[in-house]
């Protein structure tokens, strides 16, 4: 895996936006949130004039290094495509009737829209989806970083989520004559819970964002943002002070922070703390990416912040005064327009790949 660093200083800016998705492009119907909206009051930007739709990139190299596959789980194209088959699958589930992406779809960021969502069993999570959006980059999963490998964030999904018993599901899933050829083909046997963890992982790492707008500019496509990304941008490396925790080409990485999310609760989240069960940990969440972050509101481990600019506005002023929050998070005195440019920034970090919900067997 690979292990992904970078300096540990600056301000963590995990942000949101309610952005228009043309549905007509997936391949699947999105789920309807089964919680009231968040009431919040509309922001007023200032007024910038409607971009035109950047020009269709060309071919080039990606801004993300080379996908770091584990040694005992190398990818190949066959293994990749049975675990986008597993992926939405929901035989795969205790109920047979929730796949995993149930709570994770594309043009959702790899969420699902909701506040919280619910288990297969129907209980409540009391934590937001975490996007898949360059999962196979990080270093620890889940918003408290309990998992340390992609494949075992996988399997302890499969168990807790969608409420599966991995040894009843695999002879399940072998009884189909197009799966148990293929994992022959794949894994040289039948269906495991381990092989079908590893297949669903291959294809984990390929849910990557990239070649965003952003990414297009830097390459030399001058009119594929705003201004105001432009003036966004500047403010991200410098006054804003994102880029320190969230440096490119990542725009994330898989450390933890408190910033004051948890003060005043009745019960507060010990996030890390639940781990670690060290006091310096206790309420601090990890760093999410925040490429393709414009997809998938809302937004913080609590998805308290519905839309970019006011997630933008809570870090921007240094958040709540819990005793433990980090120092690093300070009030930045940024303006209105310059809220305004930030949110630019971040939306030209969207990419625009393809997805197409694949046949099973």
């Amino acid at each position: 895996m690979i292990d992904i660093r970078y300096p540990i200083a600056g301000l963590i800016v995990v942000t949101s936006l309610w952005i228009v998705y043309d549905r007509r492009n997936e391949s699947v119907e999105p789920p309807v949130p089964d919680q009231p909206p968040i009431a919040v009051a509309e922001p007023v930007a200032p007024t910038e004039a409607a971009a035109p739709e950047p020009p269709a990139a060309p071919a080039r190299p990606s801004a993300l290094p080379p996908m770091v596959h584990p040694d005992d789980n190398p990818a190949t194209p066959e293994k990749i495509a049975l675990g986008k088959q597993l992926f939405v699958d929901p035989r795969l589930s205790g109920s047979g009737t929730m796949a995993c992406q149930g709570c994770h779809y594309r043009h959702l960021g790899w969420t699902d829209g909701r506040r919280f969502s619910r288990k297969d069993n129907g209980d409540l999570n009391t934590r937001h989806t975490p996007s898949l959006y360059n999962t196979g980059y990080q270093t620890a999963w889940y918003w408290d970083g309990r998992a340390t490998s992609l494949e075992g964030q996988v399997l302890a999904a499969w168990k807790a989520q969608i409420n599966a018993d991995p040894e009843q599901v695999a002879p399940l899933i072998q009884a189909v004559p197009g799966y148990a050829e293929q994992f022959e083909t794949v894994f040289g046997g039948p269906a495991t819970p381990e092989t079908i963890v590893k297949a669903l992982a291959a294809y984990l790492r390929t849910t990557n964002s990239d070649d965003s707008p952003w990414d297009r500019y830097e390459m030399g496509q001058t009119g594929a943002v705003t201004p105001d990304a432009v003036a966004g941008q500047a403010l991200f490396v410098g006054k804003a002070g994102c880029v320190a925790c969230h440096a490119p080409p990542y725009y994330g990485n898989s450390t933890f922070y408190n910033i004051g999310l948890e003060h005043g609760k009745d019960t507060p989240d010990p996030g890390r703390f639940k781990v670690t069960e060290d006091e310096a940990d206790r309420g601090a969440f990890k760093t999410p990416s925040l490429r393709s972050v414009a997809l998938s509101a809302p937004y913080f481990h609590d998805a308290s912040a519905p839309t970019l600019e006011l997630a933008i506005r809570y870090m921007a002023s240094g958040g709540n005064p819990d005793p433990n929050k980090s120092e690093l998070l300070v009030d930045r005195g940024l303006t209105d327009a310059e809220i305004f440019q930030l949110g630019a920034f971040l939306r030209a970090l969207t990419s625009r790949e393809t997805w197409d919900m694949p046949e099973i067997p």
